[in-house]
């Protein structure tokens, strides 16, 4: 066992030669054991879940020898993850079990894929290299140079842009971050900026604060005036921002949304931002994958600028990238100023493997099958819509144009951190989520619903009809539950449903081996 333990865990490592005390460099492959090549081991018996469950290949029982590093008085075992951390590996098993048994429908996740994961579990790791190409701060950078370009490449690429009239930075570390950078860049402290209020379907980094209290960095820095949906459609009102900007004169407009169901009117946000002589700048985060696929409006067509994570539905590792126009824009060479904005202004050295995953998944976003799944991804979603609809639930907006739903749990009683935990206790994973009207983030009125991860593992249609379902029944659930519980906080609900003497617990628990039995069908990609 011990010996498997050793092979599954040098998994990660096994494409690449190994450099062993004695040997030449490199092996170049030469080692077999039993004719197997060392780097073509598959995983053995110490990850049952991942040789047998997820990935549907047989375990192995073959061991690799570890290599010892290092010269004398410097010797150290270079022990894979299950000898040298058990604790940690373990953990990553049993998340890696509750991956597969779950629901995973939270909109922002994805699972990636193998190629991508190799990519960002590689020696690209190990290396410091501040700046950009060929403007390093360090030596020894000439394939990590290599590297990023390719990245910049298909990045544009992947968004079928003009490398004459935009350029992108592929080095900001996450979509926060990156939005941050470009405040940096094209605002003064204390300049203005308008983005979509987070109740109503926006994200925090774009400006949000309470009356008592400025919640997100960017509202401490600068000053922040939300737009709002109108409330009786669940669309943007554009005509109540119009006039808004009219009168506060914004320097900036974001456009963009962590739960917004609908496309964004880029026109008319484009009239809007010229006419108060602002920029322009999307935040697509979260619909990355379907404008690289075409399946829902471009902004780059009205946008000076566009930022995005890469791990939603582009499927990547998870970091940000920042798109911007060459020429410049009211007077600012927007290239200089987000990338000194990135480096020296806000980070230090990029994080070189997750640039190589990101060029990976880049690469496959121009593929036919990435178009197809993108598509699926809104298709899954249309039906999941529908079904949560027949069943008599309100969907803010009415519908979706994208990856995610809204549900408005409000006028059947409850709320959707209640219905969040007794979804989780069932293994049906989503998030609470403000809808528009509500006092409380903590108690907040809704769900949000996403379609990307289990479109992923290969659901259609029919499946999310089957999801909706279970939904429903988790909520059906927390209804009676909630009629069962003595006392009306949110606090008192979780402690009787955790307890040992929870009255619905069946229920929960037969919701849970359904939950089960579909999702172990679908194969985790990467894993």
């Amino acid at each position: 066992m011990e010996a498997c333990s050793r092979a599954a865990v040098m998994r990660s490592s096994l494409q690449q030669p190994v450099w062993v005390k004695g040997s030449a460099f490199p092996l170049k492959g030469e080692v077999k054991l039993n004719g197997v090549k060392l780097w073509s081991v598959k995983p053995c018996k110490a990850s049952q879940l991942e040789g047998s469950l997820v990935s549907g290949r047989p375990p192995s029982s073959v061991s690799v020898p570890i290599p010892e590093m290092g010269g004398a008085g410097s010797n150290f075992v270079d022990y894979g993850l299950g000898e040298a951390d058990p604790e940690v590996r373990g953990i990553i098993d049993k998340e890696k079990e509750r991956q597969f048994r779950s629901l995973e429908l939270i909109a922002s996740e994805n699972f990636t894929s193998r190629a991508v994961m190799e990519a960002v579990g590689s020696c690209l790791t190990n290396k410091y290299s501040e700046g950009l190409p060929g403007k390093r701060y360090y030596g020894g950078n000439e394939y990590i140079d290599e590297l990023e370009i390719l990245c910049q490449e298909r990045a544009l690429a992947a968004f079928n842009l003009d490398g004459k009239q935009w350029g992108v930075n592929v080095q900001p570390l996450s979509g926060s971050p990156a939005n941050f950078e470009v405040y940096t860049a094209v605002l003064n402290p204390h300049d203005r900026i308008m983005g979509l209020d987070l109740p109503h379907g926006g994200h925090l980094s774009h400006g949000f604060m309470t009356p008592k209290r400025r919640v997100s960095g960017t509202s401490i820095y600068f000053e922040s005036m939300p737009y709002r949906l109108d409330e009786s459609s669940g669309l943007v009102d554009y005509d109540m921002l119009e006039k808004t900007a009219t009168l506060f004169r914004p320097k900036l407009i974001i456009a963009g949304a962590s739960a917004y169901p609908r496309d964004f009117d880029y026109p008319r946000m484009r009239k809007i931002a010229d006419a108060v002589g602002a920029f322009l700048m999307m935040d697509m985060a979260h619909i990355s994958g379907l404008v690289a696929a075409s399946v829902v409006a471009n902004p780059f067509e009205y946008c000076d600028i566009v930022t995005t994570t890469t791990h939603k539905s582009l499927r990547g590792p998870r970091g940000g990238m920042i798109f911007f126009k060459k020429d410049p824009v009211l007077g600012v060479d927007l290239e200089s100023a987000i990338n000194n904005a990135v480096f020296p202004g806000l980070q230090g050295g990029p994080h070189n493997h997750t640039i190589g995953g990101l060029a990976v998944c880049l690469k496959h976003a121009k593929s036919p099958d990435f178009k197809a799944y993108q598509n699926k991804v809104v298709s899954n979603c249309r039906a999941l819509a529908s079904r949560l609809m027949e069943l008599g639930y309100k969907l803010v907006s009415g519908g979706t144009d994208n990856h995610l739903v809204l549900v408005d749990l409000r006028p059947l009683g409850t709320d959707g951190a209640r219905v969040e935990k007794i979804l989780d206790m069932a293994s049906i994973t989503l998030n609470k989520n403000s809808v528009a009207g509500d006092k409380s983030a903590l108690v907040p009125g809704g769900i949000r619903i996403g379609s990307p991860a289990m479109t992923t593992r290969g659901f259609s249609e029919k499946e999310f009809v089957t999801v909706a379902d279970l939904i429903n029944e988790g909520v059906q659930i927390t209804l009676e539950a909630k009629s069962l519980v003595s006392g009306s906080k949110l606090q008192d609900f979780m402690k009787f449903v955790t307890s040992p003497e929870f009255p619905l617990i069946d229920k929960v628990l037969d919701l849970q081996r359904r939950v089960d039995a579909l999702t172990i069908q679908y194969p985790l990609p990467g894993l």
